[in-house]
């Protein structure tokens, strides 16, 4: 599965809220995105730049598999579709 190249934070914030992240505060041109869905709150930063290089992009999903206890390609397939 490949991730999209023209992804931009506020989508990628808006995606993540199917696991429960919501933007708690934005700093300068980062968004805070909190969830709370496995009982302990999990945090990640997220650019609030238009396009997010694909080393960012695929690190917060990295950590966001990590804290779901997914693999990273089914956070993908469920976000990004097939």
């Amino acid at each position: 599965m490949k991730v999209p190249r023209d992804l931009s934070g506020f989508e990628l914030s808006k995606l993540l809220r199917r696991y429960g992240y919501e933007v708690t505060r934005q700093v300068g041109s980062h968004l805070r995105l909190t969830s709370n869905i496995r009982g302990a709150q999990h945090h990640i930063t997220v650019p609030a730049h238009k396009n997010l290089k694909l080393g960012t992009l695929i690190s917060i999903l990295s950590e966001v598999s990590a804290y779901l206890r997914l693999s990273r390609s089914n956070v993908e397939r469920e976000l990004f579709g097939d």
